[in-house]
């Protein structure tokens, strides 16, 4: 497995420099624990339902329609979402201010619910996700991926970075990268696999102090167009 240091000596190269790569680093910076603990739990729930609705669809009609979801969702209070009435549901089928998918639109209902859930684990849902241990993120996508609804793969983990959570997300560019550096032979498939994602950037982070977002980015810059 290569160093981090030999890592980011091609990512360097390729954009541009050392201050260039910092950079562009620059505009992935993640928050603290406490920035985290303090994100009201509405904007978990709409973050995780921007994510439900944007996958297999335009992310531009989304982004788009945005403020209609808001409007339709009562700006996704939690109580609201996870118990509406029947004729709310109806209504939501309906509203042309959003993507009228039923499957979806359940979802929102679903992760109102769950994190409700880890709301009366930590008090609220963020601090949840705040205190999780970002040497563990396998862990924390396993939660979502078995405790929420439509929040798999990368879903997860582009909620998590929404969030301002220290987080891998194993993109294409990412894949690439930890095949050439002898952590994966092929894309992530299974626990074992991601066991291992989870262990590199672990040793990553050790060695350089960056967390895992930038070590992520570090890891996409030196591959690609």
């Amino acid at each position: 497995m290569k160093s981090f240091d030999e890592i980011w000596v091609i990512a360097a190269a390729r954009k541009g420099g050392d201050a260039a790569l910092e950079a562009h680093l620059a505009d992935y910076r993640s928050k603290t624990p406490a920035e985290i603990a303090a994100i009201p739990d509405d904007r978990l729930l709409a973050s995780m339902a921007r994510q439900a609705f944007q996958a297999g669809f335009s992310w531009k009609v989304i982004e788009n329609k945005w403020s209609g979801f808001e409007a339709a969702f009562d700006n996704f209070n939690l109580n609201a979402c996870a118990f509406p009435s029947e004729e709310k549901f109806d209504a939501l089928l309906k509203d042309t201010r959003i993507v009228r998918n039923a499957r979806k639109i359940l979802s929102v209902q679903a992760n109102a619910r769950f994190l409700l859930d880890l709301a009366g684990q930590a008090g609220t849902a963020a601090r949840f996700f705040a205190d999780w241990p970002d040497s563990d993120e396998v862990g924390l996508l396993e939660v979502l991926k078995t405790r929420s609804t439509g929040m798999g793969g990368e879903s997860a983990m582009r909620f998590l970075r929404s969030l301002g959570k220290p987080t891998f997300i194993t993109s294409r560019d990412v894949t690439a990268a930890l095949i050439r550096d002898g952590v994966l032979n092929k894309p992530a498939g299974g626990k074992k696999d991601m066991a291992q994602v989870q262990a590199a950037f672990n040793a990553w982070s050790a060695q350089s102090g960056r967390d895992l977002t930038a070590i992520s980015r570090v890891l996409a810059m030196s591959v690609g167009s």
